[in-house]
């Protein structure tokens, strides 16, 4: 058995040096994350020489929302795990609906990124997750991890921040901050762009620092945030076509921790200028169903909310879940959010 590996360690070293000298896979690098987790660039990214048949993307191809909001991917939501394994899929991950779940449940990234939010609420965030079918849960990068232990097989993904809330760093720290995140196993990251260089004029700058992410995210999905409370309308525009060309997956409207959070005006706007296949995110500010479905119409395909749980047992007959959960049980505190 030894040997058989040692021969087999072998020839994947052949090949891979083969593939390095003619220039069809970048020199592997290998870090490890803050969980213990290792993270490296990409094995199979190859140049445009390598594979002169491949056709470019377009980024009309490229912009998948990758859930029932987009075009290109609904179709998958109606085929059997048969057929999804017949495109390629090796593992499938499903959310087991409850009572307590419902369609726009699934639109909402569960979210608590309030700085002094303790393990325990983490743990609690997770679970109300879990019972209620949501998105995602968006937390601070430092319990990563834990939440990645505590959702693994749920179907809920984990999203996290970078660049948070103030969008200042620099796009190193944000690619590192990225890097981490992965490899401590978030499944998507929301990075707040630089304001100022937007406001400066300086799209080289602020195109350069969603790029280094999405190139740090490695294929999972990249919300970016705009903070519009701060943008004219035109630097709104311009915020979303620089997201569009570095191949981000969506705009997101606020932190939530700026002067003032989502509008319907502002979603409008955003999904105006990306068009259908990207996706748009409104955060900040939304506490109630009637809001989230104001959000929904506007064009967003995804809500970001710390009042998730309030907005899908809302009491009343328009009440999402008010038949099934009369019992609202949700981690969000009065003034946990300033919007």
């Amino acid at each position: 058995m030894s040997r058989d590996r040692e021969e087999l360690e072998q020839i994947v070293r052949e090949v891979l040096r083969h593939l390095l000298e003619r220039g069809m896979l970048e020199a592997p690098t290998v870090t490890v994350g803050t969980a213990g987790k290792l993270f490296s660039k990409s094995w199979t990214s190859f140049t445009r020489e390598a594979a002169p048949s491949a056709s470019p993307i377009s980024i009309e191809e490229r912009d998948h929302t990758h859930n029932g909001s987009c075009s290109h991917c609904n179709p998958l939501e109606k085929l059997t795990p048969q057929g999804l394994e017949s495109l390629g899929a090796d593992r499938l991950c499903v959310c087991h609906p409850t009572e307590n779940c419902s369609p726009i449940a699934r639109r909402i990234d569960h979210t608590l990124l309030n700085p002094s939010a303790t393990q325990e609420e983490i743990a609690r965030l997770c679970e109300e997750a879990r019972r209620f079918c949501f998105a995602s849960v968006c937390i601070n990068p430092s319990y990563v991890s834990y939440a990645a232990q505590l959702l693994r097989g749920s179907g809920v993904s984990v999203c996290t921040v970078v660049g948070f809330p103030l969008g200042s760093t620099t796009s190193t720290v944000k690619a590192i901050e990225t890097r981490d995140a992965i490899a401590n196993g978030a499944d998507e990251v929301d990075m707040v762009i630089n304001i100022g260089a937007l406001k400066s004029g300086n799209e080289a700058s602020v195109l350069e620092d969603i790029r280094a992410v999405r190139e740090a995210a490695r294929g999972k999905v990249l919300k970016v945030i705009l903070e519009t409370a701060y943008l004219s309308r035109e630097e709104k525009v311009r915020a979303c076509r620089l997201a569009q060309q570095a191949g981000a997956d969506f705009v997101k409207t606020s932190t939530g921790f700026g002067p003032s959070g989502a509008t319907v005006e502002d979603v409008a706007l955003l999904r105006e200028t990306v068009g259908p296949r990207m996706g748009v995110k409104a955060a900040g500010g939304i506490r109630d169903e009637q809001t989230v479905r104001a959000m929904l119409q506007a064009g967003a395909t995804r809500i970001g909310a710390s009042a998730s749980v309030a907005i899908v047992t809302g009491p009343g007959p328009e009440g999402m879940l008010s038949r099934h959960s009369p019992t609202v049980v949700g981690s969000h505190r009065p003034g946990e959010e300033k919007y």
